[in-house]
């Protein structure tokens, strides 16, 4: 089966054309001029702002003009995150979407069902001529997964309409009327290094060390992959393994026995995913060569035993690599070792105003040498970015000065950024109402009302236009923000058919 076979058609149609459409966060500069174009050649009336936002209006059908305005909103970017060997450039290749039994999903990188799903519904109602509504403002919104920029930017005045519908939720059958708010702390740790020389042995290739002139050394590679990652906020409570902290584990035992000198470490990529892979390359005293594989088959027998109910698919690689040219002093190791060993990472705290919600988490998202410009650090840093998140501000300010706290221990440089409010629940909402009562007609089950953990363009949304009346729904996505990214087929058509139920409810 292709897009072609799925129903509702309209929907797959344009989500098909989406796919082909390259959209990263901060480069939506096609999918905006798609956009426009497509409003043109539907003589609909659209404008976009300075960010890059924009708005396609369109009149209510016959006989539907009392109805009040509806605002239909999804954002355009998506994340893109890649298996290790899949080769696809996000800035100009197409999503590949497969039909997989009950599920779409890409050719080893992100689907773009977060948010493109919501994008195709837009498009499918604007472009129909059957469909029955009140009159409609479809706002499309930019860099939605790294910054919130097109909701930070979005004017008072830019929208007309008090009823806002967010198709950017991922769990059919679950209304959501709340969100979390979230910020990043980002660390960069100077980098002093050691130059290093090679010379020939017998046992291997190795060096002297600077400061240890008797001890030869080894380099190793230590890599681990095949972690399921997903959504940081989402995802965070679900017990999925984090890359950087499972190869921390074994490199802070290693330092503790031996002394290792960490030469390039690289782990995660992005704020708002949970590590799924991280590799290390090191060096070591050659007569702990026997020791460190003896020690690696320990820790990954742990490892396994550890994460076989949640990480099915967890791979630890230790493997001998060319001594590289130069290393980090012991100082430098140790210090970036016991801070990102001590970071915490995962659900800090649960909510006791929503049972089974998690109130407070953070997220160790990526660890990077990135080069700067400067002459006391050998021009290069570490960058450990993580985000935190909560439903109470105070708390999520809380557990960002905890994280903040841990690497001014080893003397980083910390700032905090991004910050972006929740959304406060409200359960007596009229679009709640019409949302719970089509539901219930449709399908003849209650829907579950909830708050969810991840971030939602709602809350800025509601600080330019305080008397919004706002609901977030979707169909089901699992994996998102990871290359596992895959949309349910039948959750896609309940929700369209819910969509268009509350737009002719709507009094």
């Amino acid at each position: 089966m292709t897009l072609k076979d799925l129903q509702p058609y309209p929907v797959w149609q344009y989500f098909e054309e989406i796919c082909q459409i390259p959209r990263p966060s901060k480069k939506e500069e096609r999918i905006s001029a798609f956009l426009l174009e497509f409003a043109k050649k539907h003589r609909l009336e659209a404008k976009q702002d300075e960010v890059g936002n924009v708005l396609i209006k369109k009149k209510a059908t016959a006989g539907m003009e009392n109805l009040p305005l509806v605002v239909l909103q999804s954002h355009i970017d998506m994340v893109c995150e890649k298996n290790a060997d899949t080769v696809h450039d996000f800035a100009q290749d197409p999503i590949r979407p497969i039909v997989d039994g009950e599920w779409v999903r890409a050719e080893g990188t992100t689907l773009g069902a977060d948010d493109g799903i919501g994008m195709a519904a837009q498009l499918a109602i604007l472009a129909s001529d059957t469909i029955c509504h009140g009159a409609l403002e479809c706002l499309f919104t930019v860099d939605e997964e790294t910054g919130l920029t097109g909701a930070f930017a979005l004017q008072p005045d830019f929208l007309e309409g008090n009823i806002l519908l967010n198709l950017d939720s991922e769990d059919e059958g679950e209304m959501f009327i709340g969100c979390a708010g979230g910020m990043d702390t980002v660390a960069a740790i100077p980098i002093k290094y050691t130059t290093t020389c090679s010379v020939a042995t017998s046992a291997a290739t190795s060096i002297k060390a600077s400061v240890l002139p008797t001890v030869t050394l080894f380099a190793a590679k230590v890599s681990v992959k095949g972690l399921l990652g997903g959504h940081s906020g989402d995802d965070i409570n679900k017990g999925r393994g984090n890359a950087i902290k499972i190869l921390t584990r074994f490199l802070w035992e290693l330092n503790n026995k031996y002394g290792i000198y960490l030469s390039a470490i690289d782990g995660g990529n992005l704020r708002n995913a949970i590590p799924r892979e991280a590799n290390v390359v090191f060096v070591l005293p050659s007569d702990c060569k026997e020791k460190l594989m003896a020690d690696f088959n320990v820790y990954g027998a742990e490892m396994e035993n550890v994460w076989r109910l949640t990480e099915g698919r967890l791979v630890l690689e230790l493997e001998s690599v060319d001594m590289p040219e130069k290393r980090l002093d012991a100082q430098t190791t140790t210090n970036l070792l016991n801070a990102l060993y001590a970071c915490p990472h995962g659900v800090f705290a649960m909510s006791y105003r929503m049972p089974g919600m998690v109130e407070t988490s953070t997220n160790l998202a990526s660890v990077k040498m990135q080069s700067v410009h400067s002459t006391d650090n050998d021009g290069t840093q570490i960058i450990i970015t993580t985000s935190q998140r909560s439903d109470i501000d105070s708390e999520k300010k809380n557990i960002a000065n905890m994280v903040a706290s841990v690497f001014r221990l080893v003397n980083a440089q910390v700032t905090h950024n991004g910050g972006y409010p929740g959304w406060a629940p409200n359960p007596h909402s009229s679009i709640l109402k019409v949302a719970l009562s089509t539901y219930k007609k449709l399908f003849g089950k209650e829907p579950l009302i909830r708050s969810i953990h991840a971030g939602l363009e709602c809350g800025l949304f509601l600080e330019k236009y305080p008397n919004m009346d706002m609901l977030s729904f979707g169909p089901t996505l699992k994996g998102v923000h990871s290359p596992d990214e895959r949309v349910n087929i039948k959750s896609v058509e309940m929700w369209w058919t819910h969509l268009l139920e509350i737009l002719k409810t709507i009094k």
